[in-house]
């Protein structure tokens, strides 16, 4: 589309912009309270560091299929995407943008990119179709992979509330059936499965923007 923001940063900023349209006053502040709180939380002291080796899990595809993040990568260098799930906007937006600006160039380099988050296979095959994504979409049961980078947190009540009022229910969306999430994350691992780069965003509607993870990716 002629004039759309190919940015992540620009994208957002209309999400966030017909949300306040959009949304009842009540559940905008509720959601502005708890990303004030996970922001000012900050990047967790736990997490994994360059240098050390990617974890792995028991991961499910967008078909309930049984996979590894080992498998996914094929024996080769990857940039992993944690969101949180189908229901979040930005994580719409951004894994929109990755497959219109981020996924030829990872192609070109030889690649992979997998996006990971704690739902359900059929939201994850949802996604999928709805944006016509054409990498790995998987999800991780339990937040195995993301609770060994030091990425998860639990939904606070007053966002757990908000999100009931719009028809959201982790504990239905989500494998575990549980009010975790993984903070968004992108994680650049090399073919011998060590990171090399990881960008963690408190702040939800912040995301790795592709010329950053192009940038981390060609200095592997």
């Amino acid at each position: 589309m002629a004039g759309k923001d190919t940015t992540i940063a620009g994208r957002a900023a209309e999400v966030r912009r017909q949300a306040a349209q959009r949304l009842p006053a009540d559940v905008t502040a509720v959601f502005d309270a708890e990303l004030a709180r996970i922001a000012d939380r900050g990047i967790p002291s736990d997490v994994a560091t360059p240098g050390t080796a990617v974890p792995d899990g028991d991961l499910l595809d967008a078909y309930g299929k049984p996979t590894t993040l080992l498998a996914l990568r094929a024996g080769g260098p990857a940039v992993v995407v944690f969101y949180r799930g189908a229901w979040c906007p930005y994580c719409n937006v951004t894994l929109r943008a990755y497959q219109e600006t981020l996924l030829g160039e990872l192609n070109a380099r030889g690649v992979a990119l997998i996006a990971i988050s704690p739902q359900k296979p059929d939201e994850s095959l949802s996604l999928t179709e709805k944006h016509e994504l054409s990498y790995a979409v998987v999800s991780d049961p339990g937040n195995q992979i993301a609770g060994r980078l030091g990425i998860v947190f639990s939904l606070g009540e007053g966002a757990r509330a908000g999100q009931a009022k719009l028809g959201v229910d982790l504990t239905a969306v989500n494998a575990d059936g549980t009010h975790d999430l993984p903070l968004p994350t992108t994680v650049v691992v090399d073919a011998q499965g060590t990171i090399r780069w990881i960008d963690v965003h408190p702040d939800y509607t912040t995301r790795s923007e592709p010329a950053e993870i192009i940038a981390a990716v060609d200095s592997l």
